[in-house]
């Protein structure tokens, strides 16, 4: 089973707090496929990526320009075919309350989802009831006051 770990924005925006990750994923050789609920907020999340760091490049596509497979950081609506695996992501990364579609080769998703929206806290409460019924090994991290990750569970 996979590991699944579930993300709890709590003081910033999705768009500040997940390039970071992808950041910090990609320094580590890791491939990742990022997975939204429409291609709307996949195209501004996109344009988030270029702009968070004026002295980074976060090299990153989106599956609709095509080339997945040369992408380290692929970006998608959950419309676009799941069971593909484009880029050879070893990490899934879901927002939007998007579920993940588990993949050979992949051995970590992250569900990020806001933890000030209380639709969203309870929905994400499901998705990590059903990830313990699944087997998957799961743990959970909150975003601190600083905008760091302190893992709860």
């Amino acid at each position: 089973m996979a590991e699944v770990a579930f993300y709890q924005l709590r003081t910033t925006a999705l768009e500040n707090a997940l390039p970071r990750l992808l950041q910090k994923a990609f320094d580590g050789g890791h491939r990742v496929r990022v997975v939204g609920a429409s291609e709307e907020r996949m195209a501004a999340l996109n344009t988030a990526l270029w702009t968070y760091d004026q002295d980074s490049f976060l090299p990153h596509g989106d599956i609709k320009d095509g080339d997945g497979e040369r992408q380290p950081i692929l970006l998608s609506s959950e419309s676009a075919d799941a069971s593909a695996n484009e880029n050879n992501a070893d990490i899934v990364v879901t927002i939007d309350g998007v579920e993940p579609v588990f993949l050979p080769g992949v051995t970590r998703y992250l569900d990020m989802f806001d933890g000030n929206d209380e639709t969203a806290l309870g929905a994400a409460r499901q998705r990590w009831t059903r990830r313990k019924a699944e087997n998957h090994d799961v743990s959970y991290w909150q975003q601190g006051e600083g905008g760091g990750w302190e893992k709860r569970a």
